[in-house]
C-alpha cells in the first residue's frame, strides 16, 4: 500500500499540492505563534531604572491586602499611601534620606509625558551631568538629554523655567553602551528636575525614599509599618514608572499570538479537508478501478489515508522549517511596531516546534478522514458507469456533523444571553465564538450552494444568452467543486464581518452610553495639575458663573469581595449627589441617585449585591475598609458605568473632572466663554459635550488593528491557496468538457467568460453564506448590548466584507482563468476534433 501511495503521490502530484502549500503554512505559522508564545513565557524581569544604584528604596502602602478563603490576596491602591512620618524619623537616624517625587509636566511646544522629579533623586540612576549644572534656584531645572538643550527656556503650566544642565541616564545593566556611552543610551523617561524645595512645592505628597543603609537595619525600623515595604535588589524595579510595561505588552502579545495561531488551525481545517474530498472525489474512476482489480475498502481507504500521512509528514517537517526561518522575522517585526519591548526574541525552545508537526500531522489525517471512509464506499464499477456529476455530496455523517454544530452555537449562545450576556462583549467571546458558527455553517454548505445558484442565475438563466443556464447547469453538475470554492469565501468574509462588525457594534455602544452620560459641558486640569486636580479657588470661580450648574467630581476606586474569592477593584467617582443629579444623566435602575451620602454607595447591577438598601463591605481607595448602604443601582452598560461615593469615601482624592450643565433659560455660548475666562489662570480645558466625546469616543487599539490584519490576511493567504488548488484540479478534470463546447461553435473569450461567470457566481454564494452568517453573529451581540441597556444598531462592516468579498473574486477569476487559458491553449476546433 506505501508503494501505491508514494506512486500515487508522483503521478498526480497537482492533487496534493494545495493539501500540502495549506498544511505547511498552518504548520509554519503554528511553530512561528508557539515558539514566539514561549519566548513571552520566559521573559526576563524589567531591571531597575530610576533606582539602579539605590542601596534601598522604602514605599508607602501601594496594596491592599484582603485576606479571603483563598488565603491573602492584594490588589494595587487607587491611592497609595507616602511612609508614616513616625517610619521616616526612624528612618533618617540610620543615614541619609532622600524623598523622591514624581509628577506631571506640561511644557509648551514640549514632548508629551514630561516628568519633573527633585535633584537629588537623579544619582540614583544614575544620571550625570553632560552639559551645565545642577539647579539651584526655584526657576532652574535640569532637563533630560534629546529634547532641549541647556540656556533654553520652558514655559511650563506652573511657570516658566531654564534649562540649566542636561543629563544622561547609564545604560540599564545587562545592555550595552553606544559608542557615545551613556549618552548613547535612549532615555527612558522624559524628564526635567528641579530643587528639593521647588519639586516639594509642586507635588507635596512623596511616596517613596531611597535609604542610605543597610538593607536589614532598614527593614529593623520599618517594622510592621502597615503595608510599608522595603527594596533591594532587583526589586526596585517595582518603584520605577511603570513597572509592569513590558508584562502588559507581553500579554497583549500573548493575545496576539494566541488568536492568529488559533485562526491559523481554523482555517487550515477546512482547506487541507476540503482539498483532500475534491481530490478524491475526482479519482472515483481510479479508486472503482482499483476495486474492479480485487481492492478492499479498507485497502481504498488505507490507501487515502496513507497519502495523507505522507503529505502530513512532508508538509509538516517543511512547515517547521519555514516557521524556525520566520521566527526571528516576526520577532522584529513586533519590535519594529512598537508591540514588544526592545530586547524581546525568539528561540531556543523545541516544544513549539514539536506541537506544531503532530499538529499538522494530525489534521492532514483527521481532513482526509472522511475523504478515506468515502472513498472505501466506491464499488467495484461504479465509477466506471457513473456521469460526470455530483450526487450524495453531504453525507448523513456531515448533515450531523453540521446540525450538532449549529445545535450547541444555539444553545450556548441562549444559555449566556440568559445567564451572562455581558460574556458576550468580552473580546474572548466575540473572537471566538463566530468560529463555532462558521463551522456549522461551512459543514452544511453544499446543501446551501445549489439553491442560493439557482436564485443568484434566474434572471441571467432567462436572458437570450446561454451563459447563465450552462452557470447554473455547471453548478449543479460540480457540486463538490463549488462546494470547494464557496467554503473558503465564506470563511473569510464572515471572519472579516463577525470580528470587525462586533468591536464596531461595541464601539458605537459605547460611543452613544458616552454621549448619553456626559454633561453640557466637561472641564479637566491643565497636565502639570493634574495629580494634584483643581484648585479651590478655580472650583470657586466656575461656581460663581452664571447659568452654570457645577459638578465636580474625584476619580477613585473601591474593593470588594465577592464569593470571599479576591478582592475586585471597581472605578468610582466621588460627588456631591444634587449638583451630580442636576448635572448628568446616569442609567438608574433602582433608589434614587439623591440619596447618596456619606454611609451609602451608588453601584451597578454587576456587582454581586446591587439591591437598594443591602450593605456592603467594600475597601476605599487608600485600603481603609467600610459598611456602605446601597443608594441606587445603575445598568451595567457596556461595562464603563462605576460606582459612586461622596468624598468623606475618596480617600483624600483630589478633583480631577468638573461637569457643567446650563440652567434653564440660560445661553450655552454666554456660559462656554465665562467657563474659560474662569478656568484660563488654571490651565484648565474646557470641552463641550460633542468634543468630550469625539475625545474620549472609544476605538480599536494599533495592537487590535494589527492583530485583526494578522488575522484576516492569514485567512486571505489560505483562500488563496484553496481556490488555486480547487480551480486548478477542477480545470484538468473538465478539460473535455471545455472542448466538447469549443466544437459546437464556443470561442475562447466565451469559455473564459463562462469560467468567470462560474467563478464569480460560488464567490458570491459564499459572499451570501457568510452575510447570513454575520447576520447571526451580531443578533446575538445585539440582544446581548438590548439586556445590558446598552443597545446599538446591528451594523454590518460593509466596507471591510466588500474589500474582503472583492479580495476573494479577484483570487478565484484568477485561479480560474490561468488554468482555463492554459488548458486551451493549442487547442484549437481542430485540435478537439482530432482527440474526439
Amino acid at each position: 500500500m506505501l508503494s501505491v501511495a508514494l506512486g500515487t503521490l508522483r503521478t498526480r502530484w497537482t492533487s496534493f499540492a494545495a493539501s500540502f502549500v495549506a498544511l505547511a503554512l498552518g504548520v509554519a505559522l503554528i511553530a512561528v505563534m508557539g515558539t514566539a508564545l514561549a519566548a513571552t513565557l520566559d521573559a526576563p524581569e524589567q531591571p531597575p531604572e530610576r533606582f539602579a544604584v539605590a542601596p534601598v528604596v522604602v514605599q508607602g502602602a501601594r496594596t491592599l491586602r484582603v485576606p479571603t478563603t483563598h488565603g491573602v490576596r492584594t490588589e494595587p491602591l487607587a491611592r497609595p499611601r507616602p511612609v508614616p512620618a513616625r517610619t521616616v524619623a526612624a528612618l533618617r537616624r540610620l543615614g541619609t534620606v532622600v524623598g523622591d517625587r514624581a509628577f506631571p509636566v506640561r511644557v509648551t511646544g514640549g514632548p508629551d509625558g514630561v516628568v519633573g522629579h527633585p535633584w537629588p533623586t537623579a544619582a540614583y540612576a544614575p544620571y550625570s551631568l553632560v552639559t551645565g549644572r545642577a539647579p539651584q534656584a526655584d526657576d532652574e531645572v535640569v532637563a533630560t538629554v534629546g529634547w532641549t538643550r541647556t540656556g533654553t527656556r520652558l514655559r511650563t503650566a506652573r511657570g516658566t523655567v531654564r534649562v540649566v544642565g542636561t543629563a544622561a541616564a547609564a545604560p540599564p545593566r545587562g545592555t550595552r553602551s553606544g559608542p557615545g556611552g551613556p549618552a548613547a543610551t535612549a532615555p527612558f523617561e522624559t524628564a526635567l528636575f528641579y530643587t528639593t524645595h521647588r519639586a516639594a512645592r509642586l507635588s507635596p505628597v512623596g511616596l517613596q525614599l531611597v535609604v542610605e543603609a543597610g538593607p536589614e537595619a532598614v527593614r529593623r525600623a520599618v517594622g510592621h509599618a502597615d503595608g510599608v515595604r522595603v527594596l533591594t535588589g532587583d526589586a526596585r524595579r517595582l518603584a520605577d514608572a511603570d513597572p509592569d510595561r513590558d508584562a502588559e505588552a507581553l500579554t497583549a502579545l500573548n493575545a496576539l499570538f494566541g488568536t492568529a495561531g488559533g485562526v491559523s488551525g481554523f482555517v487550515s481545517v477546512f482547506v487541507v479537508a476540503s482539498t483532500f474530498a475534491f481530490a478524491v472525489a475526482g479519482r472515483r474512476r481510479e479508486l472503482g478501478l482499483l476495486r474492479t482489480v480485487g481492492a478492499t475498502p479498507g485497502q481504498v481507504r488505507r490507501l487515502v489515508l496513507t497519502e495523507a500521512l505522507l503529505v502530513g509528514v512532508l508538509a509538516s517537517a517543511a512547515g517547521c522549517a519555514l516557521g524556525a526561518w520566520g521566527a526571528p522575522h516576526l520577532a522584529g517585526w513586533v519590535v519594529d511596531a512598537g508591540l514588544a519591548p526592545g530586547w524581546f526574541t525568539v528561540g531556543g525552545h523545541a516544544w513549539p516546534y514539536h506541537v506544531a508537526f503532530w499538529t499538522g500531522l494530525m489534521v492532514a489525517c483527521s481532513g482526509a478522514a472522511t475523504a478515506a471512509v468515502r472513498a472505501g464506499r466506491v464499488r467495484p464499477a461504479q465509477a466506471l458507469r457513473e456521469a460526470a456529476v455530483d450526487r450524495g455530496t453531504l453525507p448523513w455523517s456531515r448533515r450531523l456533523i453540521g446540525a450538532a454544530l449549529l445545535l450547541t452555537a444555539a444553545v450556548t449562545l441562549a444559555l449566556t444571553l440568559l445567564g451572562d450576556p455581558g460574556e458576550l462583549l468580552h473580546r474572548k467571546s466575540y473572537t471566538s465564538r463566530p468560529m463555532l458558527l462558521i463551522s456549522a455553517v461551512a459543514v452544511v454548505s453544499p446543501v446551501l450552494v445549489r439553491p442560493l445558484v439557482r436564485l443568484l442565475t434566474a434572471l441571467p438563466a432567462r436572458l437570450p444568452s446561454a451563459t447563465g443556464m450552462l452557470v447554473r447547469e455547471g453548478v449543479a453538475a460540480g457540486a463538490r467543486r463549488a462546494s470547494s470554492v464557496v467554503a473558503p469565501v465564506l470563511v473569510t468574509v464572515a471572519l472579516a464581518g463577525s470580528l470587525l462588525g462586533a468591536t464596531g457594534m461595541l464601539s458605537a455602544s459605547k460611543t452613544a452610553e458616552l454621549r448619553e452620560h456626559t454633561a453640557d459641558f466637561v472641564l479637566t486640569p491643565a497636565m502639570a495639575s493634574a495629580t494634584d486636580g483643581f484648585d479651590a479657588a478655580t472650583l470657586d470661580r466656575l461656581r460663581r458663573v452664571p447659568g452654570a450648574v457645577v459638578s465636580a467630581t474625584a476619580g477613585t476606586e473601591v474593593y470588594v469581595v465577592e464569593d470571599g474569592v479576591a478582592p475586585i477593584g471597581s472605578e468610582a467617582r466621588a460627588a456631591d449627589p444634587a449638583a451630580l443629579a442636576a448635572t448628568v444623566r446616569l442609567p438608574v435602575t433602582a433608589g434614587r441617585l439623591s440619596a447618596l451620602d456619606d454611609d451609602s454607595i451608588v453601584v451597578n447591577e454587576e456587582w454581586a449585591r446591587h439591591t437598594v438598601g443591602q450593605r456592603v463591605t467594600v475597601w476605599r481607595g487608600d485600603g481603609t475598609r467600610r459598611s456602605l448602604r446601597i443608594a441606587a443601582v445603575l445598568a451595567t452598560g457596556t461595562g464603563d458605568n462605576g460606582a459612586y461615593v461622596t468624598r468623606a469615601n475618596a480617600a483624600g482624592a483630589p478633583v480631577d473632572r468638573v461637569d457643567v450643565g446650563v440652567a434653564r433659560g440660560a445661553d450655552a455660548g454666554t456660559v462656554a466663554r465665562s467657563l474659560r475666562t474662569a478656568a484660563k489662570a488654571s490651565g484648565a480645558r474646557v470641552r463641550t459635550r460633542a468634543q468630550w466625546v469625539s475625545a474620549h469616543a472609544p476605538g480599536t487599539t494599533r495592537t487590535t488593528r494589527l492583530g485583526y490584519a494578522l488575522v484576516l490576511g492569514i485567512a486571505l493567504l489560505y483562500t488563496a491557496v484553496s481556490l488555486v488548488g480547487t480551480l486548478t484540479m477542477s480545470t484538468a478534470a473538465r478539460i473535455d468538457d471545455l472542448r466538447t463546447l469549443r466544437l459546437t461553435g464556443a470561442t475562447r473569450a466565451q469559455l473564459l467568460r463562462l469560467t468567470a461567470a462560474e467563478t464569480l457566481t460560488l464567490v458570491a454564494t459564499g459572499t451570501l453564506l457568510a452575510l447570513a452568517t454575520t447576520a447571526a453573529d451580531l443578533a446575538g451581540l445585539h440582544i446581548a448590548l438590548r439586556l445590558q441597556s446598552a443597545p446599538a444598531p446591528l451594523a454590518f462592516p460593509w466596507t471591510a466584507m466588500a474589500a474582503t468579498a472583492t479580495t476573494c473574486a479577484l483570487l478565484a477569476t484568477a485561479a480560474g482563468l490561468l488554468p482555463t487559458a492554459l488548458a486551451l491553449h493549442g487547442h484549437g476546433r481542430s485540435g478537439a476534433l482530432g482527440a474526439r
